[in-house]
This record gives structure tokens, sequence and C-alpha cells, in this order.
């Protein structure tokens, strides 16, 4: 009797899978409805759920950069490390800047395309801007990362240190590295959505005007940086060379793309899946379930006499 009861109550609370189950079970675009029950309310409008899918941040452009990156990265190897030729001054440790300059154009893109995405979100108050905007940034901390790293192995046997605290394109660097590392971790304070964005997009606004200084920081400062003026503008550069760092700032710019693109289409999911509530709705309607089956005596006593 028990065992019934408990069934009838089940059907009509309507709680018989988990909410990940239903999740995955959701077709591309269907509505679930959430019913209301005998000890309250639960949200009963129609809740439109999208499919999401293994692929749902893949496409066929996303697929044919990876494809492209996939086949760029080996050709840049090979051109880097074998066919370019050495460096009078700098011997092998100029193979490095074929990846250095590249990603240190590319994070400053990066975070120009915040800078962007924070001002239109401010202007337009658009989600689509915010998250182009947090997505890009995260881009940007890794190449930015990567500038540092690659730039202090490069100057190990150009410059015989690390790290100089003495040169401004470093220090400024890296403070801008740490600038929007702080944006991120504002990104995981608590908050209203609206609020976190509006603090984000200030802060990444403040920091992209670092971007010129460090651009600019080996001109303005000429006598405070070990940092070396432009080769391009020069005329000296072999034209195996040229070819070769124009090759991987072709590679790392495909891989921007590939990885902005992917990381926007998380980003969009995880904030409609945020703003739909669905999940919190589930625990609401166990809950109730859980408070209800705590308190059936009036039933049960009622057949246990019959």
């Amino acid at each position: 009797m028990r065992r019934r009861i408990w069934s009838c109550g089940c059907r009509w609370l309507g709680v018989a899978r988990t909410s990940s189950f239903i999740c995955c079970c959701v077709h591309s675009f269907r509505y679930v409805c959430l019913w209301r029950t005998r000890g309250g309310c639960v949200k009963n409008k129609l809740i439109a759920i999208k499919k999401i899918s293994k692929n749902a941040t893949s496409s066929r452009s996303t697929r044919f950069l990876g494809f492209c990156l996939a086949l760029g990265v080996p050709i840049l190897i090979l051109f880097a490390f074998v066919f370019s030729p050495k460096d009078d001054t700098m011997e092998d440790a100029v193979r490095l800047l074929y990846i250095h300059v590249p990603v240190a154009i590319f994070s400053y893109i990066a975070f120009g395309v915040t800078a962007t995405g924070s001002i239109c979100y401010l202007w337009k108050r658009s989600r689509w801007w915010d998250t182009t905007a947090h997505a890009s940034a995260e881009i940007g901390v890794i190449f930015c990362a990567l500038t540092l790293v690659t730039g202090s192995i490069w100057g190990r046997p150009t410059w015989n240190t690390w790290w100089e605290w003495g040169d401004v394109r470093l220090v400024t660097t890296l403070v801008m590295f740490l600038m929007f590392v702080g944006y991120l971790a504002l990104r995981q304070v608590p908050a209203a959505p609206e609020v976190r964005a509006k603090r984000a997009a200030i802060v990444g606004i403040i920091g992209t005007i670092n971007i010129p200084i460090v651009n600019r920081s080996v001109e303005w400062w000429e006598n405070s940086t070990l940092h070396q003026q432009s080769s391009l503008t020069d005329g000296n550069l072999e034209d195996l060379t040229l070819f070769t760092w124009f090759l991987g700032t072709l590679i790392v710019g495909i891989a921007y793309l590939w990885l902005l693109i992917h990381r926007f289409r998380v980003g969009w999911l995880s904030t409609e899946y945020e703003t739909q509530g669905y999940g919190v709705a589930i625990e609401e309607r166990l809950a109730e379930a859980n408070s209800q089956d705590q308190s059936p005596s009036a039933p049960q006593g009622e057949d246990e006499a019959k």
C-alpha cells in the first residue's frame, strides 16, 4: 500500500528523473512544463530549452579553422626550426621570435576586442558583447603569459638574464597581464549578472590603456629597455625569415579565432542555462517532494484503516 501511495505521489509531483537526464533528453527545441504541486507552486511557465549536444560549440567554420590550424602548426615548426637560417647575433635564439612576436601582437588584439566589447556593452547593454569581451580576455591572458614566458627564454641567451626589472617593456607587459588577470577574477565575484558585467567592462576599458604604452615603450624610453627597435622597418630581414614570421602570425591568428568562437559559444550556453534557471526549478521540485513525503500520515492512516 505504501509503495502504491509513493508511486502515485511521484506521478502527481512529476519527479521521476534527475535534471541532468531531463536536459539530455530534450530535443532541439521543446517546451517542458513544470506543473503545480499540492504543497506549493513552482514556476508553471513554459521553459524553452535548447539542445546542448556534444558538438554544441563546433560548426563548419570552426572545423575548417581547426583543420587549418592542425595543418599549419607542423609547417610552422619546420620553417621555424629547420628551414629558417640562424641570426648573426642571436643565432638559434631567433627561432623563438617566430612565436614570441605573433602571440604578443594577438594579445594586444585580444585585449582590444575586450575593450571594444566592453564599450559596446555599456552602450547597448547587450549580453552578446559582454560574452565576447569575456572570451577574448581569457585568450588574451593566455597569449600574454606566452609572451612573457617566451620572452624570458629568449632573453636568457641574448641578454644573459631571465628578467630585468629596469626594462620598461617587460614591466609594462607584466602590469597589463596582471590587470586582465584581475579582470577575470572580478568575473568570478558573486553578483547579479548585469552588475558583474558592468564592473568587468569598466576594468576592461581601463586595462586596455596600457596597450599603447607597452607597444611604444621602446621608442619612448630608449635608455630604459633592453629591447631593440622593430626589425620590419629596417628591411634587413631575409626573405625566408620574413616569410616564417608572417606564417607564425597567420597561424596564431587562426588559433585566436578558433579559440574565440569556441569560448564565446561555451560562455553563451552557460549564460543561457543560468538564465533559464532550470536546475533551480528541479531542486525546488525535489525539495517539495521530500517535504510531502515526510508528512503523508493522514492518507496512509485512512488506507490502513480500510
